[in-house]
């Protein structure tokens, strides 16, 4: 006579789904499982990572298309520092709401206050961003008394491309900014991305100050008009290939934690 278990005789028994839970505490996860539990989040923060850089991109081109209906003979040449003020208001905008939307809300239980001293610190390190880079970009040849207004918003726009996303992601931490543009110190695809949207806004900057010493006679070659485009395009370049790029490696990347 053949024995029956447990569960064949009793089907609606309750210690079936209490074995099955048992078995899973017990028996860990197979490394076929856990790597391709990780391959989904990782599309999936992929996936997240891509429509973020798009909506970036999409307030660059907000920022050209619609000031032309509310001011008159509006150009990024013509009236280039009102485009400075403007796409740096427009990025800045989308990044918070990003910020608030994307990144998951670790700080739910820490008090007004907290929040408060913390935006509070996000400004002054955009201030003192802002300065740095003005200071930078006359120690490198700027005008030091002509055309400081012109200079400083150089400097805004720059900050508003490299500091403000790592304000929203990183938060007033000196100690997580100097991880993440460290060798191997990211944790994450966010990190990952941060750096290269970063260096390729920098780089755009630097190849933009190429054709101003040419004697093209071109209004793009006045100060600081070919360094601010250079950075815009590197900025926009940055978030088009960091999704592909860490798409195309996304086997080879692996993140420490901390």
């Amino acid at each position: 006579m053949r024995l029956q278990t447990t569960a064949q005789r009793f089907p609606g028994s309750p210690r079936e789904p209490l074995t099955r839970a048992f078995f899973h505490l017990v028996m860990p996860a197979s490394p076929l499982q856990t790597a391709t539990q990780e391959y989904i989040m990782k599309n999936t923060d992929i996936k997240r990572l891509l429509y973020t850089h798009l909506l970036c991109i999409f307030s660059i081109i907000l920022s050209i298309f619609i000031p032309p209906f509310f001011l008159e003979n509006f150009s990024i040449l013509e009236t280039h520092l009102t485009w400075l003020c403007i796409c740096s208001v427009f990025v800045t905008a989308v990044n918070l709401v990003l910020y608030l939307v994307v990144k998951p809300n670790t700080s739910a239980k820490r008090s007004s206050s907290h929040k408060v001293t913390r935006f509070l610190k996000c400004c002054i390190y955009f201030l003192m961003s802002c300065f740095l880079f003005h200071v930078i970009f006359v120690l490198y040849g700027a005008p030091l008394i002509e055309l400081v207004l012109e200079t400083f918003l150089f400097a805004v726009i720059l900050s508003t491309f490299t500091t403000v996303p790592c304000l929203c992601l990183l938060g007033p931490n000196v100690k997580a900014w100097l991880r993440v543009f460290s060798r191997n110190g990211v944790t994450s695809i966010w990190e990952n991305s941060l750096q290269i949207t970063t260096i390729s806004s920098f780089l755009g900057t630097w190849l933009g100050a190429f054709p101003i010493p040419l004697d093209w006679e071109r209004p793009w070659q006045v100060w600081p008009i070919s360094c601010t485009l250079g950075a815009t395009f590197g900025y926009v370049a940055g978030l088009a290939i960091s999704p592909l790029w860490i798409y195309w490696n996304r086997k080879q990347l692996t993140y420490k934690t901390n």
